[in-house]
């Protein structure tokens, strides 16, 4: 049997799998319940932390960094001064679009690991040619 395409994860799709009130939560539970090889940074992870915090309240936030652990095929990539440099050049070049450091280093990793495949609800994800799953379903 061939491996499924490795697929980056973007916080947008963490957040709609956990909030049942988001309009994507559907999707990203039938697609995180038999998951290909994902792969996020450690930006993506502190990003949903924080909007957990402020959204709801620690005991939330916590519990989504519990998913993290356990969220298996997940592999948190290290962002490290490569990462950084490279989101930073993903920043300048799109630079008519409003791209989070977090979005741009997502872009660099997709680029330099040749994903295809991103999990998210911003548009932005796309702009290096990656393909967003809700797009596709």
């Amino acid at each position: 049997m061939a491996r499924r395409t490795e697929a980056y994860v973007d916080t947008s799709a963490l957040i709609a799998f956990v909030d049942r009130s988001d309009s994507h939560h559907p999707l990203f539970r039938r697609l995180f319940s038999d998951p290909p090889e994902l792969v996020t940074t450690p930006l993506v992870v502190a990003e949903g932390h924080g909007w957990f915090l402020k959204r709801y309240d620690r005991i939330r936030a916590l519990q989504f960094l519990a998913l993290i652990d356990e969220l298996k095929p997940l592999r948190i990539i290290p962002v490290g001064p490569e990462e950084s440099a490279g989101g930073a050049g993903m920043i300048r070049k799109f630079s008519d679009q409003d791209l989070s450091l977090t979005d741009a280093v997502g872009l660099h990793v997709m680029k330099g690991h040749g994903i295809r495949q991103c999990w998210s609800t911003d548009f932005h994800l796309s702009l290096a040619g990656a393909s967003l799953v809700i797009n596709q379903y």
